[in-house]
C-alpha cells in the first residue's frame, strides 16, 4: 500500500498546482484503485464462502448422498457450479469494498484533505467508476456466456455419467426422479437392491425389486405402475440409451377415471433415453438459443415466453449492478464515521439484498415490459439516488 506517499501528500508537503497537481492524482488513482481492487477480491472470496458454498453443498448432497455418485462427478458437479455464484459475488463484492474504503477515506480525514487540496470528489472517485465500469463487462461476458454455458453443463454431467456407469446413480431403497423416456412424463425409479449377475454368459448389473412409477403430465393422462422382481440393466455408450430387462414383470395402468387395467410378462425391456437431458430452461439456453425458441416455437405459453424474455434481460441487468453501485457507495461510505467501522458491511448487505430481491420479482410479473421495468429499475434506483447523496455531500 503507498501510504507514505499518500500521508506526505495529505500533509501538504507536496503543493498542489501544475505538475504536482497531476502526481497527486495519479497517487490517488493508484492508491483508491489499488484498495478498491483487492478489498473487491477478498470480498468476493469471503462472500463465495459464506453465501455460496451452503446453497452449492445443497445441491450437492442428492448427488453424493441420495444418488450416490462417485467423488469424480461431485467434483466436476461443483466445479460447474462455481461460475453462477460471481454473478452475485462480483457486484456484492465491489459494493462492499467501496463502502468500506471509502468510509476509512473519511474516517481518516484523508478525503478532506484531497477536498482542502482542490480535488473534486467526482474526481477522486473517478478510479471506483473505471473499475466498476471494467466489471461490468467482466460480468457482462459471464452472464451471457459463462454461467449458461455452466448450468447447462452441470444438467448434462448426470446423463453423461448415467450412460457411462448407471449403477452408481441407483441407490436400493432411495427414489430416483425426473427420468426421460421415449416421451412419457416423468418417472419415479425405486429399487431394493442391486447386485452382478451373469445373464446369458455376460456379467450385468442386477436390479432386484424394481418398481417404477410414470406420473401424468396433465389431469387428462394415465398413471402408470410397472412392477418386476428384478431386471438387467445394460447401456448403450454410442446412442446414450439405458435398457432394462424386467423379469416377471406387471403392468398397471389407472385412467383420470379410475379404470385400471392390469398386464401381465414374463419378460419385458424398457429402454430410457439418456443421451437427451430433456428441454433446457431459460437460465441453462445462451441468448441465440433463447431468440430461436420464441421465433420457431410458436405455441410458447405467455408465462413461459415472459420468463425467456425477462431471463435475456437479466443478463443485462444483472451486468449494469458494479456501475450502479459505484454511483450510490461512494457517498454513503463518506459518510462512515471513524466509531462505525461495520456500518460499511451493513450498508453492502442492505444494498446489495434490496437489489437483488427486488430483480427476483421479475419472475413473477407476466408482462414482458413489466418486467424489464423491474429488472432495471434498481439500477436506475442507485444511480438516482448517488447522485443526489454526492451533490449532498459535495456542499456538506
Amino acid at each position: 500500500m503507498e501510504r507514505l506517499p499518500l500521508a506526505t501528500l495529505l500533509s501538504g508537503q507536496v503543493l498542489v498546482g501544475g505538475s504536482n497537481c497531476g502526481e497527486l492524482m495519479r497517487i490517488s488513482d493508484r492508491y483508491i484503485g489499488k484498495q478498491v481492487l483487492l478489498g473487491t477480491l477478498y470480498a468476493v472470496l469471503v462472500l463465495g464462502v459464506v453465501l455460496v458454498l451452503g446453497n452449492l453443498f445443497k445441491q450437492v448432497q442428492p448427488l453424493l448422498v441420495d444418488k450416490g455418485a462417485p467423488p469424480e462427478l461431485v467434483l466436476r458437479f461443483v466445479l460447474s457450479v462455481l461460475p453462477e455464484s460471481l454473478k452475485y459475488t462480483i457486484p456484492w463484492g465491489f459494493l462492499s469494498a467501496v463502502l468500506l474504503v471509502f468510509g476509512r477515506l473519511s474516517a481518516d480525514h484523508e478525503i478532506t484533505a484531497f477536498r482542502v487540496a482542490g480535488v473534486s470528489l467526482v474526481r477522486l472517485a473517478a478510479p471506483v467508476f473505471v473499475i466498476g465500469l471494467g466489471l461490468c463487462l467482466v460480468s457482462l461476458w459471464l452472464n451471457i456466456n459463462v454461467v449458461p454455458n455452466s448450468r447447462a453443463s452441470s444438467k448434462r454431467l448426470l446423463y453423461m455419467q448415467a450412460v457411462r456407469d448407471p449403477a452408481s446413480l441407483l441407490k436400493p431403497g432411495m427414489i430416483q426422479g425426473d427420468f426421460k423416456g421415449d416421451g412419457e412424463g416423468v418417472q419415479k425409479l425405486l429399487i431394493e437392491g442391486k447386485s452382478s449377475r451373469t445373464v446369458d454368459g455376460k456379467s450385468v448389473q442386477w436390479l432386484d425389486g424394481f418398481h417404477l412409477y410414470v406420473l401424468p403430465k396433465s389431469k387428462t393422462e394415465d398413471l402408470t405402475y410397472v412392477h418386476a422382481t428384478g431386471a438387467a440393466l445394460k447401456t448403450d455408450s454410442e446412442k446414450g440409451k439405458l435398457w432394462l430387462q424386467l423379469d416377471d414383470a406387471y403392468f398397471e395402468t389407472r385412467n383420470p377415471s379410475g379404470k385400471v387395467q392390469l398386464f401381465f410378462a414374463g419378460a419385458s425391456p424398457l429402454v430410457f433415453d439418456l443421451k437427451n437431458p430433456g428441454k433446457m430452461k431459460a437460465n441453462a439456453m445462451s441468448n441465440e438459443q433463447i431468440r430461436t425458441e420464441i421465433s420457431e416455437n410458436p405455441k410458447i405459453a405467455p408465462q413461459a415466453l415472459v420468463k425467456m424474455q425477462a431471463e435475456i434481460m437479466t443478463r443485462y441487468s444483472f451486468s449494469m449492478a458494479c456501475l450502479s453501485f459505484a454511483f450510490v457507495a461512494v457517498p454513503l461510505g463518506m459518510q462512515t464515521s471513524r466509531r462505525d467501522s461495520s456500518r460499511g458491511l451493513i450498508l453492502s448487505l442492505i444494498i446489495g439484498t434490496g437489489y437483488f430481491l427486488v430483480t427476483m420479482l421479475a419472475d413473477q410479473v407476466k408482462s414482458a415490459d413489466l418486467a424489464t421495468v423491474v429488472l432495471w429499475a434498481p439500477n436506475v434506483i442507485c444511480i438516482v439516488l448517488g447522485i443526489i447523496l454526492f451533490r449532498r455531500v459535495r456542499f456538506r
